[in-house]
C-alpha cells in the first residue's frame, strides 16, 4: 500500500527521460506531488532556487515536505530519488538485499552506461550543429550494443530484475525513444515485448503525460537553446 505524505512532496521537473522516471515512480506509488516547471531550455536550472536544491543544475529534483525524521528533505539525482522513494514507500525497491542489489546493478547500468550513451546518440545524430560521422557512428553502435545487452537481459524474465522496479522505470524513458537513435526495434523483440508491457501501464502513461505538451516547447535546434543546453560552462 502507497504511503502518502501529509503534504505533496514537490517535483522540480522537465519532461525527458530522465525527469520522466520520478513522474513515473510517484504516479505507481500513489504519492501526492506537485510540479515545479524547470524549463531547461530557457536556463531555469540555473536559478538560484533550484541551484539549492539540485546543485549539479540538472533536473530532476524533489522535496519532500516529510523526509526523515519528519523533517523536509531534498534530492536531486533521478537514481537517488528513485531509491528514495523506494525506501520510503516499500514499493518497487525491494528489501530482500539479493534482490535490491539485482535493481541497483540495472538502475546504476541506466545511469552510468545507457543513460549518458543514448544522450551522446541523440545529440550528434539530431541536435549537434555539424554531422560527425565518428561521433554518429560512435555512439549509435554503443547504443545498439546496449539495446542488445538488454534484450538478453529479458530473453528469460519480464522485467530487468525479477519484479518491476525502479530500474526498468529508469530505463523506459531513454529506450521508447529508439528511433531517434537510428535503432530497428524489431532486432529486438524481447525489449519491445517490454516497452509495449510498461506502455500500458496506467501510471506510466500518467507519468508521461506530466506536462506532456511543453516538451516541443523548446526548438532544440535554436543556436540560442542550444547555447544554454550544450555550452554550458562553470560558473
Amino acid at each position: 500500500m502507497a504511503v502518502s505524505p501529509q503534504q505533496p512532496i514537490e517535483l522540480h521537473y522537465w519532461p525527458t527521460p530522465n525527469g520522466w522516471k520520478i513522474s513515473i515512480m510517484l504516479e505507481e506509488c500513489g504519492l501526492p506531488y506537485s510540479v515545479v516547471a524547470v524549463n531547461i531550455g530557457k536556463g531555469d536550472q540555473f536559478s538560484p532556487e533550484f541551484l539549492a536544491i539540485s546543485p549539479n543544475n540538472k533536473m530532476p529534483a524533489i522535496v519532500d515536505p516529510d523526509g526523515p525524521g519528519g523533517e523536509p528533505i531534498s534530492v536531486f539525482e533521478s537514481g537517488a530519488i528513485l531509491q528514495y522513494l523506494g525506501r520510503k514507500t516499500g514499493l518497487f525497491y525491494p528489501a530482500d538485499e539479493r534482490a535490491r542489489v539485482q535493481v541497483d546493478e540495472w538502475l546504476f547500468w541506466q545511469m552510468a552506461g545507457f543513460g549518458p550513451m543514448l544522450g551522446q546518440t541523440h545529440h550528434f545524430r539530431i541536435y549537434a550543429p555539424e554531422k560527425v560521422p565518428y561521433a554518429i557512428d560512435r555512439y549509435t553502435n554503443e547504443t545498439n550494443r546496449l539495446y542488445g545487452v538488454l534484450n538478453k537481459r529479458l530473453a528469460d524474465r519480464e522485467f530487468v530484475a525479477g519484479e518491476y522496479s525502479i530500474a526498468d522505470m529508469a530505463i523506459l524513458g531513454w529506450a521508447k525513444m529508439w528511433d531517434r537513435q537510428g535503432q530497428d526495434i524489431a532486432e529486438f523483440p524481447h525489449v519491445k515485448r517490454w516497452l509495449d508491457t510498461l506502455l500500458a501501464r496506467p501510471a506510466v502513461q500518467r507519468g508521461l503525460a506530466v506536462h506532456a505538451d511543453q516538451r516541443s516547447s523548446n526548438d532544440l535546434k535554436d543556436p540560442a537553446v542550444q547555447a544554454i543546453l550544450f555550452g554550458q560552462r562553470a560558473r
